[in-house]
């Protein structure tokens, strides 16, 4: 709408996590190193955790596209409202297998093939569980048992728990511990500080736009900062409707004025971001539950096609230095 009244090439703050927009902060790029060293040492369990849109799906989407399928074979499961059986169907879907058999012990059989097969090939299989934090009980140790499918010398099975910090009071829970324990990576996002909201802001006009001036004065940005509380899915939202509002009236530049009326147009203000989520346990049954249901949509086949933006390309050398090629500040 308002890219040609701008001068933009795309859209500079869409909510779609795309990793040409991915905005690496010390502990970003901390995060995402560990997920790369989880999966290339197949350390076994890796835990991300950190508040609603502070970017952990589009570290994740780096993850898929950094490592080439000659490397890796993955599954993501983006919402894990399944039972046990959905579960492993729809996981073994992603590893390629369309006929899945309706037998529980044979599912089984045939996942421990493809885990086999890809060993074999030099490929580390790797499960992505995002959203975590809203497994049920069960299926949280269906994940465990699933894990103990190894060879004598490694896993061969990576998985990733990738949620928002309610997966941490989840593990913490007596009825996890087994799983707790098999957790050999564990990292945390935060918020961006005040000094690099204006960073993030500048750094997607830039990928947007290489010809025309960042249009947000010094005081809307501080403006941001403080009603987002460094959160870049908040910033997005907050920018992208100024830019809206600014196109409707003919205005090039947007201050504190055009800010303040986004705000209150969305309802956003300081310190009304982060809201309890509660963790209910089952009197001796383990199991849990979170007073969040999940928005997306069951993924049943096809899911990692859909999940990335551009499949990868199997480059013939696989080089360290490319994993933040497209990701500096």
């Amino acid at each position: 709408m308002y890219l040609r009244h701008f001068g933009l090439d795309n859209n500079p703050f869409s909510l779609t996590p795309d990793p040409r927009f991915l905005f690496l902060t010390a502990k970003h790029r901390e995060a995402l190193a560990a997920l790369l060293f989880a999966v290339t040492a197949r350390k076994g369990f890796m835990v991300m955790t950190g508040e609603a849109g502070t970017g952990k799906t589009t570290l994740v989407r780096k993850l898929l596209l950094s490592i080439p399928v000659t490397c890796a074979q993955f599954s993501v499961v983006v919402n894990p409202a399944l039972t046990r059986s959905e579960f492993l169907e729809c996981v073994i879907m992603d590893f390629g297998q369309r006929d899945v058999p309706t037998s529980k012990a044979l599912r089984l059989a045939l996942f421990q093939k493809l885990l086999l097969r890809a060993h074999g090939e030099g490929r580390t299989s790797v499960l992505v569980i995002d959203e975590a934090h809203l497994l049920a009980g069960e299926l949280i140790e269906e994940v465990r048992l699933l894990s103990n499918i190894e060879t004598s010398e490694q896993k061969l099975l990576q998985i990733i728990l990738v949620g928002q910090s309610e997966l941490n009071r989840v593990l913490d829970l007596e009825s996890l511990r087994q799983l707790k324990q098999r957790v050999a990576i564990r990292m945390h996002i935060n918020p961006l500080a005040q000094p690099e909201v204006k960073r993030y802001i500048q750094m997607r006009w830039n990928r947007a736009c290489t010809q025309h001036a960042l249009p947000f004065s010094e005081d809307a940005i501080a403006l941001i900062a403080h009603s987002s509380e460094g959160i870049p899915r908040v910033i997005n939202v907050i920018c992208d409707a100024a830019l809206v509002n600014a196109y409707g009236t003919g205005m090039k530049m947007i201050g504190t004025v055009q800010i303040q009326e986004v705000l209150d147009d969305l309802g956003i203000a300081a310190g009304s971001l982060h809201a309890t989520t509660a963790v209910a346990v089952s009197p001796g049954s383990g199991a849990h539950s979170i007073d969040r249901a999940p928005d997306r949509s069951i993924m049943t086949s096809g899911s990692l096609d859909r999940y990335l933006t551009n499949k990868p390309k199997d480059p013939k050398f696989w080089k360290i230095t490319s994993w933040f090629g497209m990701a500096h500040n």
